[in-house]
Parts: structure tokens; sequence; C-alpha cells
């Protein structure tokens, strides 16, 4: 290999390492953030800078959509932002670190969905993946001897995310080879803005949410990070990397993404690990890495692109 080839190879690595650093740390800065701003007015403005921010990095492409590449993204967006909207409202409700495994289970759920529309065949290692992701999920979120009544309330809407997420990533297999990566990310983020800002009166009339946004550092910072860190440059440096590094390499620095949102909340938050949690985490993260290597397709929730390939 030319060693000009193997340094960017180096640096793509690197930079799908700061991606999953980056998307596994903002899930204890919106955690923090949720004491000072309601939920859908954080994902109306964070989404909004983001579409924003893309806007104008891709302004040639964006300038350019049509209106199936239009249609295509909405209905992405409307996965997204379903994905986004049980996520960060769960959020609320457990640790960064539950939340962000609990979401991670999103790769397993992707093949059995497709296999219970008979879309694709479940291979070994997928099943393999779905029961350790099943008992991770339960050794993470049942508290010992308490059973599922134990359950607190934000993992099981976490979960919900978790499957919109999947749903989400098989409707972006089904478009991108038809359109622009980039329209479709736009679009999509851009649907997610304007979906949580269309939900907001309407939680409020029915009592659910009471819009509430104060600018305190905490949301600034988190809004910010999260807008430009997570969704601009992750996706752009996800989409530098991709053409310098290799599948399986992109897989597996994806996959870190809960476990430096654990490492996140524990350093930052000072999040206590009991073994139960730690046992379950284990399982999920060795079911992601079954599902990223073995299974059909590619998913990182926090990125505009887990889009970055298509499922095979």
């Amino acid at each position: 290999m030319a060693p000009n080839l193997r340094n960017k190879r180096i640096l793509a690595d690197l930079a799908l390492l700061f991606c999953s650093l980056i998307w596994g740390a903002t899930f204890v800065a919106v955690k923090d953030a949720l004491s000072d701003v309601s939920v859908f007015v954080y994902l109306a403005v964070r989404f909004a800078i983001a579409a924003v921010a893309l806007g104008l990095l891709f302004w040639r492409t964006v300038r350019e959509i049509r209106p199936p590449a239009m249609w295509a993204g909405i209905q992405i967006g409307f996965f997204m932002f379903g994905g986004y909207a049980f996520q960060t409202t769960g959020l609320e409700y457990t640790t960064p670190s539950k939340a962000a495994f609990i979401t991670g289970s999103s790769v397993v759920i992707v093949p059995l969905i497709l296999a219970a529309f008979g879309r694709r065949r479940i291979n070994g290692w997928i099943w393999t993946g779905a029961i350790s992701a099943l008992a991770g999920l339960y050794f993470l979120t049942v508290p010992r001897g308490e059973g599922l009544g134990g359950l607190n309330r934000g993992d099981p809407i976490v979960f919900g995310g978790a499957v919109m997420f999947a749903l989400h990533i098989i409707f972006i297999s089904r478009y991108v080879e038809k359109h622009s990566a980039v329209a479709l990310s736009f679009i999509q983020i851009a649907t997610t803005a304007v979906f949580s800002g269309l939900a907001l009166p309407f939680l409020s009339e029915m009592g659910y949410e009471v819009p509430q946004l104060r600018l305190t550092h905490t949301v600034i910072f988190a809004t910010l990070i999260t807008a430009l860190g997570s969704t601009a440059i992750g996706f752009t440096f996800q989409n530098w990397a991709q053409q310098y590094t290799s599948p399986s390499h992109t897989a597996i620095f994806i996959s870190l993404e809960p476990v430096f949102a654990i490492l996140t909340s524990w350093l930052l938050a000072s999040e206590r690990l009991n073994g139960r949690v730690l046992f379950g985490a284990a399982l999920i993260l060795l079911a992601i890495f079954f599902a990223e290597l073995k299974g059909p397709g590619p998913a990182a929730p926090e990125s505009p692109e887990p889009i970055a390939r298509a499922l095979d």
C-alpha cells in the first residue's frame, strides 16, 4: 500500500473513531439539557440548525433536489423524527448509557423486520445477535429480582425509538441508490425539524408537553454539539472516511458509539454501573457486532447517514 494511501486510511479510521466518540458523548449532553428545554422544542431547534448547516455546506446539491428525492427524504425523515422523539423522551427517564445501548439494538431489529415481511432470510449470525440483544436488554433494563414490573419508564420508550430507527435504516436502503445521499440527508433532517415544530402545539393542547426553553449554557452546548458536531461534522467526516477504509472498519468503529456513551456517562455524569448492567451492555454490544459484521447493513442512528451503505 502506498504511504499516502496508508496515511489516509489511518486518518479515515481516526475520523470514524471521532464520529463514534461525539455521537456517544451527546447522550450525556442531551440528558443534562432536558432539565432546561422540553423535548420537542429541543428537537425542532436542533434539527433546524442542522438543516441550515448542511444546506450551506452542500448548497449546490440542495438546490437541485427534485420531487422524487423530496418524497423519499420525507418518508425517511418521518422515521427519523419518530426515532428521535422516542429516544429523547425516554432519555428524560433513563440513563445516557442505557439509552445508547438500547438504541444500538436497532441494528439487530433491521433484519428481523425484513424477515417478518418476507424480504430476507435470517442467518445463524443474526439469530445469535438477536438472542444476545434480547438477553442484554433484559439484564440492562430489568433490576434483579423485580421482574418486568421493575422497568423504569424511559427504557421501553427508548426501545420504541430503536424500532423507529430500524425502519429508518430500511427506508434509507430503499432509496439511497436512486437519489443523492446528501439530498436525502438534508431532506430527512429538515423533515424532522418541521415535524418537531408541528408537534409542539398539538402536544401542548393535549397537555402532554408544555413548551419550555431556557437558554442556559447546557442547552446551548447540547444543541450546538448535536446539530453541528453530530450531524454536520459527523456526516462530513463519515462520508470522507468511507472512501479510504473498509466496510468492516466502518462497522467496528460505528459500533463503539454506545461504548463511548457509557464512558462519558461515567466520567461526566458520575453514572454508576453494576455488574448486571455491564453484563447486559456487553451482550448488546456483542449483538451489534454480529449484526454489523455478519448481517445485512450498517447503523449509526445518531448519524444522518447510517445511510452510507445500502442494505445488501
